[in-house]
């Protein structure tokens, strides 16, 4: 995958995030409308998790 196409969705998944209260921690969460080979490759380097059932993602301290 190139670079800057990973880049970019991160960035943008960044730019359209909320933060959200899990427990004693806030995450930065934001809805999976990237393509899906790019969010696979994300969340193996650790940028974002979820899960693949969820509609959403949350961005990692990597991430960040």
């Amino acid at each position: 995958m190139d670079k800057t196409i990973k880049e970019l969705t991160l960035l943008l998944i960044y730019l359209t995030s909320w933060q959200e209260d899990v427990g004693l921690k806030k995450v930065q969460r934001s809805w999976k409308g990237y393509p899906f080979e790019v969010l696979d490759e994300l969340n193996e380097e650790g940028y974002i998790d979820g899960s693949k059932h969820a509609k959403s993602v949350y961005l990692t301290e990597e991430g960040l």
